[in-house]
């Protein structure tokens, strides 16, 4: 029985080393490719710390420094130059500098009364921010409202109440551009109903900023009424 025990004990150590061995064997065999594997991860770890370094940290520097050119020369008043300086930064860098210059751009092209101009910029700006980006809607949805888009122009204001989240000061004053652009689409019932939601939700934002919100329900509710 011991003998049977100890045949036993030595086949099974004999079937580790077997595996042992067979392991070992297969990483000499692959011993070569783990090598170039580890040799192609060093590469591309330093190709990537010679794009940040090489290149985009100074395109990062130099979207910077233009933009800073162009802030001076809008705060001096001189805003026909700054917005070709804004313009180039918008289309020539990608990064923060780029993103910011875009929306500096479309806001002056809007001044301008350049509202198509304006649109193209506002395609390139994305917000970080929930309050910026609420402005850049509200912004694009008076652009379409110049360009006679109501539909357009209704779904931008939608999307700017949706991004102020709630926020007492600026989602009314998005809600009340929802409010026009349905009078102007001659949907009386629609534009009550945003009125009622305005003084139901921000009872405060009317006696704020001298809104006379029942007057303007009345008047949206007897004109949808007559049709």
């Amino acid at each position: 029985m011991a003998n049977k025990n100890q045949q036993e004990t030595r086949t099974t150590i004999d079937e580790l080393n077997d595996s042992l061995t067979s392991v070992t064997e297969k990483v000499q065999a692959n011993k070569k490719y783990i090598v170039w594997a580890a040799v192609a991860v060093i590469v591309l770890v330093c190709a990537a710390l010679l794009y940040v370094w090489a290149f985009r940290q100074p395109a990062i520097q130099k979207g910077n420094d233009a933009i800073g050119q162009a802030d001076l020369q809008l705060a001096a008043g001189n805003d026909s130059i700054a917005l070709v300086q804004y313009q180039a930064v918008a289309n020539d860098n990608s990064y923060d500098a780029g993103n910011r210059a875009a929306l500096q751009a479309a806001i002056l092209l809007y001044k301008n009364g350049k509202y198509q101009e304006a649109l193209n910029y506002l395609d390139k700006f994305d917000a970080k921010e929930s309050i910026i980006s609420a402005g850049a809607y509200s912004l694009e949805g008076d652009c379409y409202v110049n360009l006679n888009k109501l539909d357009d122009a209704l779904k931008c204001f939608e999307k700017a109440v949706d991004a102020s989240d709630e926020n007492p000061v600026y989602t009314p004053f998005f809600m009340l551009k929802e409010a026009r652009v349905y009078r102007a689409k001659g949907d009386f019932a629609k534009e009550a109903g945003v009125y009622e939601q305005i003084k139901n939700e921000y009872p405060q934002y009317a006696g704020a900023y001298g809104l006379d919100v029942d007057r303007y329900i009345e008047r949206a509710k007897a004109q949808a009424e007559a049709k």
